[in-house]
Parts: C-alpha cells; structure tokens; sequence
C-alpha cells in the first residue's frame, strides 16, 4: 500500500503525529486491559493461579519469539540487556500478576482496578530517586487526578464490597501487585537505555518470569493443570495474545516514546472502560459521582500527553 498524502497524514493542529499515536496506543491498551480485569476472573476456579500465569505468559512468549523469527527480528541480547528483561520479567510478569491473581481471588476487581490506578504516580516517584529523572508538573498533576478521579469514579464499588480481616489481605496484595509493576518499568528502561528493541526485550522478559514462576510452581509442588472448558481456554487466549502480546507491545512502545508516567495511565483508563463494558452487556447503571470522576480521569490523561517528557537532573 502507498503512503498516504501529506495532507491526509498530517495530524490536526496542535497535535503531532506522535502524540496521536500515543493516545491511539493509550486507548487500544486501556480497551483490552479494561476487559482483562474480568477475564482473569474466569482464571480463577479449579487451575492453580500460578499455573494460569505460567500457560499464560509462555503462551504469549512463544507467541513473540514465533513473531520475531518469522520478521526475522534478531533474538539475541547483551548480557546487560538480559539483566535489564529479567527484572522486567521478574517484577513486571511474575510477581506483580501472581500478586494481582491472588488479590483477585479474594477482593472485587473493581478493588484492585482503583489501587493499580496509582501507578503512573509511583513510577513518577520511582523514576525521580532511582533515574534522577525530573517530570513535568503536568505529570504530577495528570497523575494525582488520575488517582483522585479512579477513587471517585470507583468509590461506590469499593463501599459496596466492603473490606473484612480476610479482603484486607487482598488489598495488600494489590499494594504489592502495583509496586511489582512499577520496577518492571524501571528495568523496562532499563533495557531501553542499554539498546534492546521492544519485541525481542518484551518476549525474553515474559520468557524470564514465565521460567521463574515454573521453577517456584515445581518448588512448591503446584498442580500443572489446565481446564478444557470453552470459558477458561477462551479466556487463556484473550489474555495471552491480546492482553499480553499486543497490550504489553504497544504499551512499552508508548512507554519508550512518551514515557512511562503516560504509558501507566492506562491503568487509571481500565476502570472507566471496565464500567462501560458493564453497562453494555451487564445492564449496570452508575450515578453522577461516577461521570465526574470520569471526567477527572480525563482530565488527567489530557494534561499527561500535553506535558514534556521527563529530563534527567
């Protein structure tokens, strides 16, 4: 297919081509990730939780690696860089999803949707100490209101559910979950600053915690199965090629263009996208409390994508 035109590819005023990539990325991420919170829910029953993760992830390995031979992408990494997508595969893929299985299991997802709600902030926090970074105050701000507008817009969820001695532990969990995954940013960058290209990085990263998780299961004498019920390997596929191939691609490729502060914002999008998906095929009704924080979830991702990228001190 030919290049479009100039004028047909050039992007509206006061937007630039790579900015309208980057919602487009921020929006198909949020799309899946909004509709994986419940997936994971159909995951859970008579499969061990880490073995879900394991099929998972090695499913979706399998696929990058399949996908980088047949594009004849180059697979090999520098042992700097396999360092890097082991600690991306470490935190990002092994501890913060066995975290984020085991809180779904006892805490409603809406719960756990409004604490991972807090990453863009923290990766803005961890990136300031440990990369010396320094964020816009477009950033914070866009990321404080992501939070406050994620509390608001989930608030009755969370009130309705109720936190007991035994959810507590979920809600602990979740805590966990989050922070996993804003070290899984860092060592994303990591690998970034050391030269990896995304694909081969992501796939080796997803290889790393899927071996991990392997070796803790076998430690551990977890039961290797799997359910040959239409519900689990339906949702086995979904969450390996669309919420982990596709999301976790173009999500690390947003990341690296704009950020990871931007990039994590999708996790304060999953709850809105996660009530309309609701309303359409579940029939929920939700009240004004729940637009205005709509509208402060918003607000925030427009100020995240007006602010500069971050610069080094």
């Amino acid at each position: 297919m030919s290049a479009p035109s100039e004028s047909l590819a050039s992007p509206p005023a006061g937007l630039s081509r790579a900015t309208l990539w980057a919602i487009g990325g921020v929006a198909l991420c949020a799309a899946i990730w909004g509709t994986t919170w419940y997936a994971i829910t159909l995951q859970l029953g008579q499969v061990a939780p880490l073995a879900s993760i394991v099929w998972r992830f090695g499913l979706a390995a399998a696929v990058l690696f399949a996908g980088c031979l047949l594009t004849r992408r180059p697979l090999k990494l520098t042992p700097t860089q396999h360092l890097a997508a082991a600690g991306q595969g470490v935190f990002a893929f092994s501890i913060s999803y066995s975290f984020t299985y085991a809180a779904e299991g006892r805490i409603a997802s809406a719960v756990v949707a409004v604490i991972f709600a807090s990453l863009a902030l923290l990766n803005l926090i961890l990136f300031r100490v440990a990369a010396r970074q320094r964020a816009a105050g477009l950033s914070w701000g866009g990321a404080a209101l992501g939070v406050v507008g994620v509390a608001v817009l989930s608030g009755s969820e969370i009130l309705r559910a109720g936190l007991d001695a035994a959810s507590a532990t979920g809600v602990g969990f979740a805590f966990v979950a989050v922070i996993a995954s804003a070290f899984g940013n860092y060592f994303a960058w990591r690998g970034q600053n050391a030269g990896s290209a995304v694909i081969p990085s992501t796939a080796w990263a997803m290889a790393w915690g899927t071996g991990l998780l392997a070796l803790y299961g076998l430690a551990t004498g977890v039961e290797w199965s799997i359910e040959p019920s239409l519900t689990y390997m339906g949702s086995l596929l979904y969450l390996s090629v669309f919420g982990s191939v596709i999301a976790f691609v173009v999500y690390f490729t947003v990341a690296r263009a704009r950020g990871y502060a931007l990039a994590s914002y999708i996790s304060a999008l999953t709850p809105p996208i996660a009530m309309l998906v609701s309303i359409l095929f579940e029939g929920a009704h939700f009240g004004w409390p729940a637009l205005a924080g709509l509208a402060l979830v918003l607000a925030g991702q427009v100020l995240l994508i007006r602010a500069p990228k971050v610069s080094a001190v």
